[in-house]
């Protein structure tokens, strides 16, 4: 049940729901790579940024008296229906971040995937060109470990928010029960994954009704997880999911299809709520999830650029050169070093603390001053998908999660009878049977998910995260380093271009980076192209003024 408080609000009618639905359809899906930088005034009751549908339905919940979670959590579910490539119900993790207005309050929830209990090291042997067999580690039931969404939303509503769960819920279900006009680019991945949707009961009858899977404008619907969702609405709890009789519809389904996941695992699945990892830099505290999320990238970067007083440096070429070294630095350490730490030793204090940063900052100090680049063993990874909110209520209590399958539609597997796709959680492991981030029994994987909020004066002002794969944590960084270390606006600081590196010199630049740099850093051996960063979406507020902004790109 989730806690109530003066500010508790209405349940949103099935009528309120299709309304919102219809709005959003009107109001065209052309969102991959719309590009919306400018400040975005709010409602008056505040704003969520991130995916149409859901920013539409929080805008009601918000109206009605809801705070920053209630609207972030309805958002999330409906946009676990309205993106069905990037995210779902059955998605593999989610990561979130509150902050109470008054800053008395800043916690985190942990809601990443976990291993089966039969899950080892040596899972996912390769062969001798290092890959994965039949890549049975990022599609088919035993790319999939339990899902954690469903229970992450759960406890954000039970801890912070005033609706509860049936409440949430409606809006999602009506949207997998009236449907919506197919995308075309949701329509093309589908069409690449037929063959897999085919291998089993559950994709062949969401995914291939006539024998293809939907063309684009086709009314894409999912009548059997809009009825379990309404069991789950009416018994106001996500608790059956995890032990009950729809956990038994899960296990039962990946012992059909020679999975892992049983009814105990599911049933032994607890998001979890931690405290956040900090960073102050020039008066703002930046908080983001600890390990296994992300964040602790992006922080271990932003520290060693505080010590090489990175801001102070003019813009040009030795800027941008520092950062990267640093980055590269940050990501040699991450895809080495980095693991669930309730199972592996992961050096988190040393990699954090200042000792570490100042002898960082003196290598890239001495890379940037003889024009070279420091020498990495990191391997780079095409990883895809992901959706992310950001909310802020009149009041200025803040929120942000991430919520992701993982690449397009996870797994690629469907429970039959629930209209359940599942993320694949396992393909986020390292194969190598002695790496830190290699499976294990109850090992959560290491993810890209980045969540942040920044505070001023001890008091929320800005929450954002991002969606990309890898480049989640490098686009956030950008951000952060144009709001925090330079004091540019939340507009500003999205709509700045952005660079990519995952620790080899293969780096990569949006196109409106400066062209002068862009044609100078293969000349310090870099290996430079152009392409997209990461989508960042993010929320602003101004306690002095109670003006709250939204910016995404």
């Amino acid at each position: 049940m989730a806690a109530r408080s003066s500010l508790s609000s209405p349940p949103i009618t099935r009528r309120d729901a299709l309304r919102l639905t219809v709005g959003a359809v009107a109001s065209g899906i052309a969102f991959p790579r719309l590009l919306r930088a400018a400040a975005t005034p709010a409602h008056l009751h505040g704003l969520v940024r991130g995916e149409p549908y859901g920013e539409k339905v929080a805008v009601d919940v918000l109206a009605s008296g809801g705070n920053a979670v209630d609207a972030m959590v309805a958002a999330a579910l409906t946009c676990a229906i309205s993106t069905p490539h990037m995210t779902g119900i059955g998605g593999y993790g989610a990561s979130i971040i509150i902050a109470s207005a008054d800053g008395k309050k800043i916690v985190c929830i942990d809601a990443n995937s976990t291993a089966p209990a039969s899950a080892r090291p040596d899972l996912f042997p390769v062969d001798e060109k290092g890959r994965v067999p039949g890549k049975v580690n990022e599609h088919g039931w035993l790319a999939t470990g339990v899902p954690g969404i469903l229970a992450g939303l759960q406890l954000a509503l039970d801890h912070h928010g005033t609706r509860s769960f049936r409440d949430s819920v409606g809006p999602a279900i009506t949207l997998a029960k009236e449907g919506f006009p197919l995308p075309a680019g949701i329509a093309n991945v589908m069409r690449t994954l037929a063959p897999i949707f085919g291998t089993h009961a559950g994709g062949r009858k969401l995914f291939l009704k006539k024998g293809t899977t939907p063309v684009a404008g086709e009314i894409f619907r999912n009548p059997e997880l809009a009825a379990m969702l309404e069991t789950l609405a009416q018994r106001n709890s996500v608790d059956s999911f995890y032990r009950g009789d729809i956990a038994g519809l899960i296990a039962a389904d990946f012992a059909r299809n020679d999975g892992m996941v049983t009814a105990q695992d599911l049933a032994a699945y607890r998001a979890r709520e931690v405290p956040p990892l900090r960073l102050t830099w020039k008066g703002s505290e930046i908080c983001t999830p600890p390990l296994t999320a992300g964040g602790f990238t992006t922080l271990q970067c932003l520290t060693t650029l505080r010590e090489l007083n990175w801001d102070h440096e003019s813009a040009g070429l030795g800027r941008t050169h520092a950062c990267l070294e640093a980055m590269r630095t940050a990501w040699d350490d991450r895809l080495a070093l980095l693991g669930d730490p309730d199972f592996a030793k992961v050096p988190q204090e040393k990699l954090l603390s200042t000792s570490y940063a100042k002898e960082c900052a003196e290598r890239v100090r001495a890379v940037v001053k003889a024009g070279k680049i420091l020498p990495q063993n990191a391997t780079i990874r095409a990883h895809s998908g992901t959706i992310n909110l950001s909310a802020v209520d009149a009041k200025g209590n803040m929120a942000a999660i991430t919520l992701t399958h993982g690449n397009g539609f996870g797994a690629a597997v469907t429970v039959n009878g629930l209209g359940l796709t599942l993320g694949h959680g396992m393909s986020r492991f390292e194969t190598q049977p002695s790496h830190p981030n290699a499976p294990g029994p109850g090992k959560r994987p290491l993810h890209n998910m980045c969540p942040c909020i920044v505070r001023r004066d001890g008091r929320p002002v800005l929450a954002v995260g991002g969606r990309g794969g890898r480049k989640i944590p490098n686009s956030v960084l950008e951000a952060l380093l144009q709001y925090v270390a330079l004091n540019q606006s939340m507009e500003t600081a999205i709509a700045a271009p952005r660079l990519h590196t995952e620790g080899t010199p293969d780096i990569e630049v949006e196109a409106k980076w400066p062209a002068d740099e862009m044609k100078a850093l293969p000349k310090l051996g870099y290996k430079v192209k152009t392409a997209a960063s990461a989508t960042l979406s993010a929320v602003s507020f101004n306690p002095r003024s109670g003006e709250c902004l939204g910016a995404m790109r």
